[in-house]
């Protein structure tokens, strides 16, 4: 099933909601960058399975602003498929850095980090001063944003 995925980059205007919702709940922040940034859809049977938000952040530094699978497909390698095809179209770009920030620290920790990101810095209080509604994972209300970062080297 893997070897049937189509990743395409797409206008942000195209990007399905309903996947980007499910890794970020604030509409109006996934509404805040999306049009300044580029989308990545991964397709199975034209149904779209997968979605990948990439931003520039600075002349050279781009950050991952959303990576979602439908829960359906997660734990089949969609994810990592459409990860690696984020990072190598970033630096193709010419890109010299790419940054992430995660509210969990198991396994998105640990999916970032098999494709090459490191732990760069902590973000304390970050879902207490950027969110109005408490955000849970696993019965863990999160707080404080992991950022991890991948820096491009020739």
């Amino acid at each position: 099933m893997i070897d049937s995925i189509q990743i395409k980059e797409t206008a942000p205007s195209e990007a399905p909601m309903d996947l980007l919702l499910q890794a970020d709940p604030s509409i109006s922040k996934v509404k805040g960058y999306l049009n300044r940034s580029r989308c990545f859809v991964a397709t199975l049977n034209e149904e779209s399975v997968g979605v990948c938000i990439v931003q520039p952040i600075a002349p050279g530094v781009n950050e991952l602003m959303n990576i979602s699978v439908a829960p359906e497909h997660q734990q089949k390698g969609i994810g990592r498929k459409l990860l690696q095809h984020v990072i190598l179209s970033i630096r193709d770009a010419k890109a010299e850095r790419l940054e992430v920030g995660t509210g969990t620290f198991g396994y998105q920790l640990a999916f970032y980090q098999r494709e090459g990101f490191r732990v760069d810095s902590i973000d304390k209080d970050f879902f207490l001063l950027n969110y109005e509604e408490p955000i849970y994972e696993d019965g863990i209300q999160l707080k404080d944003m992991l950022r991890l970062a991948i820096t491009f080297t020739e």
